[in-house]
């Protein structure tokens, strides 16, 4: 009971998440008086959840890389503070970014844990909130250029028109709703993957329904009840609030939007375009609203934005300032009552200390510690950090080293069994065999196991510089089932 109490805040927020941003699937098209509420509402639903299930796991990674919380108290808190910030926009009819929301709680939770923030992440994160609505512009633009064109070209009775376009809203909106499935669950329950109560699930050993895919029924489940109950009132903000939209004109921001947001879930498509030397689409929870508010902005623009109800745009833009700032401040002062009031846990201690196997390590990478720093246990990143930053004469790639090697975790397998039904799908059958070998052995730290496993396994060496990152990948994974589903802490 406990356990779905934490995850009732994640559910909360994916029903935050369905209120809100089933406007930016069908919004226009109900606003048009072109597909019936009702209609939207439930094709949205279904799809929601196909893409939350199907494709979830891409854009969460990204998350997990700006902050993984890891206590399920921590993980209730920054969820619930997200999904309050979501509602209370919600009630003032504003759509809003549960992206934003949920990147303000997690910052507030580094801050409050002194977990060091991955800037590189939260680059790419922020990156997507500017490129996202200005690419479904781009988008808008291009389609209703071609739209005009063919339908300059091609008679068609304007009868035909309305069906076709009743049609295509209805297709292009369960695309939509698909795709923010996808791409947005991880908003609403990725901060719960890394301390997942779940075991997975066999099928009569026909196909497995991993802790991952669980959570992420969940997420998209309470996102279809978002929609069903209380997503009205938004709409209609979406759709008509910023600029007046003929039914072909919503049809093309459905399109346009349901693209970009398909984009950056992609797993595939980041997958197929590294394979061909190309750079791959950041795969990052991408705001739906700004997204759609591009392509209505891009509509407008085509008629020389006359039309632009630039009043509601500064409403929202000010909105999506205020989302991520009062959610990292609401997550910051919540966690710490969590924690001091209610006596719950709401991270880890992750240590960092110069042990002798660890300056050993760094002294074959020719990086040398003051003396004056090895006697002590650092509680702390941000702690460990500021220690380094002042003693240590360093540049910042020898920084990030020397905080790899030094960081203390508590990795001992003890559970073949399920190590093996979570990690099927995503290792070879010779790297889990590695990782099955090494059961009863304790690493204190994270270089060490991956030196274990690379003395069990050629699977697990790196013949190729191209590998280091897919290693480094599938070393993190292990780690994260080991933590995960053996419920080891840090010392």
């Amino acid at each position: 009971m406990l356990i779905l109490f934490y995850l009732s805040s994640g559910l909360f927020l994916g029903w935050s998440l369905g209120a809100n941003d089933a406007a930016n699937v069908f919004g226009t098209a109900v606003s048009t008086k072109m597909v019936r509420f009702k209609t939207a509402a439930i094709i949205a639903s279904i799809f929601v959840v196909l893409g939350a299930v199907s494709m979830g796991g891409g854009a969460s990674a990204t998350l997990g890389k700006l902050g993984a919380v890891d206590m399920i108290a921590g993980a209730f808190v920054v969820a619930l503070s997200a999904g309050f910030v979501v509602y209370t926009m919600v009630r003032l009819g504003l759509p809003v970014s549960t992206s934003q929301a949920i990147v303000g709680a997690i910052m507030g939770w580094s801050f409050f844990s002194g977990t060091l923030v991955d800037y590189s992440a939260l680059i790419k994160i922020v990156t997507s909130w500017i490129a996202g609505p200005i690419l479904a512009m781009i988008f808008s633009l291009l389609i209703y250029y071609i739209f005009q064109k063919l339908t300059q070209k091609i008679h068609v009775h304007i009868f035909r028109i309305d069906l076709y376009t009743r049609i295509g809203l209805i297709v292009v909106g369960a695309f939509g709703a698909y795709s923010l499935g996808a791409n947005n669950v991880a908003n609403v329950m990725g901060v719960f993957v890394p301390v997942s109560p779940f075991k997975t699930i066999d099928f009569f050993g026909l196909m497995q329904f991993n802790s991952t895919q669980q959570l992420f029924l969940l997420g998209g489940l309470a996102i279809a009840v978002g929609i069903m109950t209380y997503s009205g009132k938004v709409m209609e903000t979406v759709g008509a609030g910023i600029v007046k939209l003929t039914p072909q004109a919503a049809l093309v921001v459905v399109l346009a939007h349901s693209i970009v947001l398909f984009l950056f879930a992609s797993q595939g498509l980041h997958d197929w375009m590294r394979s061909l030397g190309l750079p791959g689409i950041p795969l990052v929870p991408i705001s739906s609203s700004q997204l759609v508010i591009g392509a209505v902005v891009g509509i407008g623009m085509v008629h020389g934005g006359r039309n632009i109800q630039y009043a509601t745009l500064v409403r929202i833009g000010l909105g999506w300032v205020y989302t991520p700032v009062a959610a990292a401040l609401i997550a910051f002062f919540a966690l710490f009552f969590m924690q001091n009031v209610f006596s719950q846990p709401v991270h880890q201690q992750v240590p960092f200390e110069f042990s002798l196997e660890v300056r050993d390590k760094l002294n074959e990478k020719s990086i040398t510690i003051p003396k004056s720093l090895w006697k002590y246990q650092y509680p702390t990143a941000v702690a460990f950090r500021r220690a380094l930053l002042d003693e240590a004469s360093m540049d910042h790639s020898e920084l990030a080293i020397v905080m790899e090697y030094a960081k203390v975790e508590l990795l001992k397998l003890q559970d073949p069994e399920r190590f093996v039904q979570a990690a099927v799908k995503d290792l070879t059958p010779e790297q889990i065999n590695a990782v099955v070998a090494l059961e009863g052995e304790t690493y204190r730290h994270r270089w060490q196991l991956g030196e274990a496993l690379r003395a069990e396994s050629d699977s697990w060496q790196i013949t190729d510089p191209g590998q280091t990152s897919q290693h480094e990948n599938e070393l993190n994974l292990v780690c994260e089932i080991i933590h995960r589903q053996m419920n080891l802490k840090s010392p």
